[in-house]
């Protein structure tokens, strides 16, 4: 009995099993980072604009 489910079961299950393709793309994979990029200005650029004013605390 056990034999006769086992069977069965192999036969679904072997019916269901897809295709599975490979492939290369045919254009180049594209990271964009320019945000962490631009980020990183913005606070290096803080930084700077901090310690120009804690060193000439009359320029304005």
């Amino acid at each position: 009995m056990r034999f006769g489910v086992v069977l069965i079961l192999t036969c679904l299950a072997g019916g269901l099993t897809g295709c599975i393709k490979l492939q290369a793309p045919d254009k180049p994979i594209e990271i964009n980072l320019n945000v962490n990029i631009r980020q990183e200005v913005v606070i290096r650029l803080e930084q700077d604009v901090k310690a120009l004013i804690e060193n000439n605390p009359g320029i304005f």
